[in-house]
């Protein structure tokens, strides 16, 4: 059975919109996209190149299929260890307006999330990777499809965009399995989905 693994990039206010380039999602009219690159420097390349070791398929939302497959095939040098997974490798997109990708090695998934994802894991031997996604990503960690997420906090705030956990989100619980900071300052932290939250109170005892 595979493991779902989904990277995310995120700001300190936590908007996932855009990262990789000022056109790349201008929805609500958001004109601060490319803010990972002051921040691409070699370690957090470095990390990218580990993520991208270890797939062996790809799930991803439509709107980042959509980023993906208007760049990533382009990029013809067998060299380059991140387009030559997403070039090579499967790749699922649960949509119902994608009909006839272009991209080659994408299928897409148009029944119920929770049952082709889990027997998308089933018949998977290796990581099933998330990149990007955020709406799906929500989606998966509700269903409690998920089982580590690598998140990438950068340190900026841009006070607008789409946010990854947004008001009504799954209650979700986390386990700490990993962690590194960049030179530039991108904290690199990976969590283990642990279920949901457990609660507690400091109020002190009555006999105190």
């Amino acid at each position: 059975m595979g493991k779902l693994v989904s990277t995310l990039f995120v700001t300190l206010d936590g908007v996932y919109q855009a990262p990789g380039g000022k056109e790349e999602d201008t929805r609500g009219g958001f004109e601060q996209g490319g803010w990972v690159f002051p921040y691409a420097d070699e370690d957090f390349g470095q990390f990218i190149n580990e993520v991208f070791t270890r797939p062996a398929a790809f799930l991803l939302g439509r709107r980042t299929y959509d980023i993906f497959a208007s760049f990533w095939p382009k990029v013809t040098d067998p060299a380059d260890p991140v387009a030559a997974k997403l070039n090579a490798l499967p790749k699922y997109v649960p949509s119902a307006t994608l009909t006839d990708p272009e991209w080659a090695g994408t299928t897409v998934l148009g029944g119920d999330l929770a049952k082709e994802v889990g027997a998308l894991k089933e018949r998977t031997d290796g990581e099933l990777q998330v990149h990007g996604s955020g709406a799906l990503v929500r989606s998966l960690l509700a269903l409690g499809l998920v089982d580590t997420l690598h998140l990438l906090t950068f340190p900026v705030v841009l006070g607008a965009g789409y946010r990854l956990f947004t008001e009504g989100a799954e209650p979700t619980r986390f386990k700490h399995s990993g962690g590194r900071a960049t030179r530039s300052g991108v904290a690199i932290n990976s969590y283990d989905l642990a279920g949901r939250p457990e609660y507690g109170s400091f109020e002190l005892p009555e006999d105190a």
